[in-house]
């Protein structure tokens, strides 16, 4: 019952983190660019759209789902979390964001699906760092056309996927084996 429940609210969070980073890539920030996106410091000198906090949360969420409630929920949470992504996002980021999300997602998916029987920690891992890059790389040239805040988008997805690590402990306690 725990991993249901586990698994719902991760699902829900999963979705709810779409708009949010959709919201605060255009609204959240200590400098907006001009027809650009609002950017944050994630590491000293280096800047990132502020969603990549949130989309860093959205690839470790999308991994909880599919331990919990198995890989057809997390496959319907990228079908869903895409359209959400096409939806919501401002106009001129529409593209860039469903398909980038769409591509990181199921990239996070294939590389976690064969290892998380084994070695959870570094399924969540090394699936997220996959699915971040692969989200920053399509985001940034789809969106801006350039990959200038390249460094920034992976090292703050970085800081979300490693705030996130309390949550894949928790998991392992609550689904010792995938659904």
């Amino acid at each position: 019952m725990r991993q249901t429940q586990l698994g719902l609210v991760a699902f829900v969070c999963f979705l709810a983190s779409i708009p949010l980073a959709n919201w605060m890539i255009g609204h959240v920030g200590t400098v907006c660019v001009p027809n650009g996106p609002c950017l944050v410091p994630v590491a000293p000198g280096l800047m990132a759209p502020s969603g990549v906090l949130t989309v860093g949360l959205a690839l470790v969420l999308r991994d909880v789902v599919q331990r919990c409630l198995g890989l057809n929920w997390g496959l319907a949470a990228i079908a869903l979390g895409t359209v959400l992504s096409a939806l919501i996002a401002p106009p001129f980021l529409v593209i860039a964001s469903g398909v980038a999300f769409a591509l990181s997602e199921l990239a996070d998916c294939a590389v976690y699906t064969p290892l998380q029987r084994r070695r959870l920690l570094l399924a969540v891992v090394a699936s997220s760092c996959v699915g971040l890059v692969v989200d920053s790389v399509i985001f940034l040239s789809l969106a801006f056309g350039s990959l200038e805040y390249l460094p920034g988008q992976v090292v703050g997805k970085l800081w979300a996927v490693l705030i996130a690590f309390p949550l894949v402990r928790l998991l392992r306690r609550v689904t010792p084996t995938p659904a």
